[in-house]
């Protein structure tokens, strides 16, 4: 096993050891199974949005942070006409469990996702398909876990694949951790832009085990009303962002990807125990906390 599974080699510490793989770990394994926060992508930058807008960025290429829950199954997104850059719309066809299109959809693009149209190879640009693959995570940053709850959605080419040590996409990273009976929320991660993609993707790797102090905080914020927004509302949802009428037909090699589309509502802070208190940072010092990241 490499290097950076090292740390997962040498036993468990003792307060970790009575826990069990939980629903984020197995659904990221690939075992089906107010205002938003939420952190972009786009452009191979860490993008921090609030209610939609750009706020703040982190040039660096990697963030540590903590995926305290993840949606179930890989969803698909449709987009009838061409993203444009800082115009997000809502999708027009769209599956959260990847199989079948969702009952709110009002112009499904096939009564199965295996069937559809858009899910052939060459329906989008070049060789791709116009339906995207995503999955979304909620997350909070490594130095304020009992903090905000972030919103993180992944296209296709940061889910599957192989990847390579300490390199590796998000669904051999989660069976990696859960093969050493370690829950994914037990550890902090560190996400990292893969400057070898022509488009931003992200590669995953451990770096430390929770704190005896943090893992049942980290708990908490997973069984949280902002954990499971995030992992089920769509951004167009919760940035108040309505469906606008599609564009005339494009030619196929004139389709390009649409932006992710998910994300959460206001944040809720956990409190912790009496003994241990650690007050939530306010946005202003996890912005600058950014700012001092190694790269």
């Amino acid at each position: 096993m490499s290097n950076d599974l090292a740390m997962l080699d040498v036993g468990l510490p003792a307060h970790l050891k009575a826990l069990e793989l939980d629903d984020t770990t197995k659904a990221l394994m690939g075992g089906g199974g107010g205002g938003s926060k939420r952190i972009s992508i786009e452009g191979g930058v860490w993008r921090l949005l609030v209610n939609g807008k750009e706020i703040a960025q982190k040039e660096e290429r990697n963030l540590n942070a903590v995926i305290i829950a993840a949606s179930p199954k890989v969803s698909r997104t449709f987009y009838a006409g061409v993203y444009k850059k800082g115009q997000a719309t809502a999708p027009d066809c769209w599956s959260a469990n990847g199989d079948y299109p969702d009952s709110a959809v009002k112009e499904p693009q096939a009564k199965s996702c295996a069937t559809c149209p858009q899910n052939v190879k060459g329906s989008g640009t070049g060789e791709t398909r116009a339906c995207r693959f995503s999955q979304r995570l909620a997350v909070v940053l490594d130095n304020d876990i009992g903090g905000d709850v972030f919103q993180l959605t992944l296209p296709s080419t940061s889910i599957f694949g192989e990847g390579e040590t300490g390199k590796w996409p998000l669904q051999m990273y989660a069976k990696m951790i859960g093969s050493k009976g370690v829950p994914i929320t037990a550890v902090v991660t560190e996400m990292r832009f893969d400057t070898a993609s022509s488009t931003p993707k992200i590669t995953f790797k451990p770096v430390r085990f929770l704190e005896s102090n943090e893992i049942q905080t980290a708990i908490e914020q997973g069984k949280s009303d902002a954990a499971q927004k995030a992992i089920t509302m769509t951004v167009a949802q919760a940035d108040g962002i309505q469906k606008l009428a599609a564009p005339a037909p494009q030619a196929p090699e004139a389709k390009v990807e649409a932006a992710s589309v998910e994300v959460q509502t206001e944040p809720v802070k956990v409190t912790k125990k009496k003994e241990e208190p650690a007050p939530k940072k306010d946005l202003g010092s996890i912005l600058s906390d950014w700012d001092d990241d190694d790269k």
